[in-house]
Parts: structure tokens; sequence; C-alpha cells
């Protein structure tokens, strides 16, 4: 696996210290509010593990599977949601958690599905953000880095499925999913 590995961009080290500043600012914001993070799976998985104990404000979690991929690298551009919330929205603060923001296709989408289900509001916290790839109108209000148009994986990201269990995130070497 770490062959694959083309060069790591985040240590694991750098990781715990983005999360932990995303962890502060959600806590000040979110201060004596109904906090509601939704994960958006799979690869918000770990982020989402370790951003929800840095947070030090009440919370409650959900999950969501939305998926635009596939086994590809580049979106599909059709959204669909695999996996959705089944509690009422209306009395919680929304907290879209997300591994990367590419095309903004997918979260476009699924903020526009949540805000149809009347939370008092709905924010976006991305770990990873890739603006000059975007293809929708989307702004996150958290961003762990901004990143290079890059393919990059571990820390829950992946390609086809592997890769998600390295501690780091790393740079893809491209014969491996050209």
């Amino acid at each position: 696996m770490l062959d694959d590995i083309q060069r790591e961009l985040f240590t694991k080290e750098e990781l715990a210290a983005i999360v932990s500043r995303i962890g502060r600012e959600i806590s000040w914001d979110y201060r004596g509010k109904n906090l509601l993070m939704v994960s958006v799976l799979k690869g918000s998985v770990v982020f989402m593990a370790d951003l929800m104990r840095a947070v030090t404000e009440p919370l409650s979690i959900d999950f969501m599977v939305v998926s635009s991929y596939g086994k590809g690298v580049k979106t599909s551009g059709v959204v669909k949601i695999v996996l959705d919330l089944n509690i009422p929205l209306e009395e919680y603060d929304l907290l879209i958690v997300e591994d990367i923001l590419d095309s903004g296709k997918t979260l476009s989408y699924l903020r526009e599905v949540l805000e149809a289900r009347n939370p008092k509001s709905i924010r976006i916290c991305t770990l990873f953000d890739k603006p000059e790839r975007r293809e929708a109108d989307v702004t996150p209000d958290y961003v762990g880095a901004r990143i290079p148009d890059a393919f990059i994986v571990g820390y829950g990201l992946d390609y086809a499925g592997k890769y998600r269990n390295l501690p780091f995130v790393g740079v893809l070497k491209p014969e491996i999913y050209e």
C-alpha cells in the first residue's frame, strides 16, 4: 500500500492539529446551540470521529451515504442518497461534515435536500478543499486545508475502497488510478 503513495501531504500530527483547530472553531460558534453533526460516509468517518471528540459543546451525530463517484476518480455528476437521515431536523443547527470538497456537486445537492427539511441552520465543514475544481456554488464554513488538484488518499479518503486506513494523507501515484 505504501508503495502506491507518491508523497505524504499531511502527517498524522498535522491532521491532529487541523482537527483541533476546527474543533475549537466549531465549539465557539455552536455555544448554546443544538448541534447535529452529519457525517457524509464513507470518506469522512475518520475525520468525523476525531472532530466530534475535539468539539467541547454538546452535540448529536448522524450519518448519510451519498454517492456521485462510484469507483472512478471524478464525480459522475449524478448524486444518489444511499442512506438518509431518519430524524426531523427542525430543532437542529446542522453541520455537514465532509472529507473533501471538490466539484461541489454532491454538497450542493445535499445542502438543498437538507435545507428543505427546515433545520435552524446549515453549515459545511470539510477537511480538504480543492477550490479550483469547483463546479457548483458551495463555500465551506470550516476548512481544514486547501489542497492542490491531486488525488489524495488516507485518513478515510480512498481509491476504489482502499487506503482509508492510512494514518496520514498522501498523493496517490497516477499509474494506480489511470
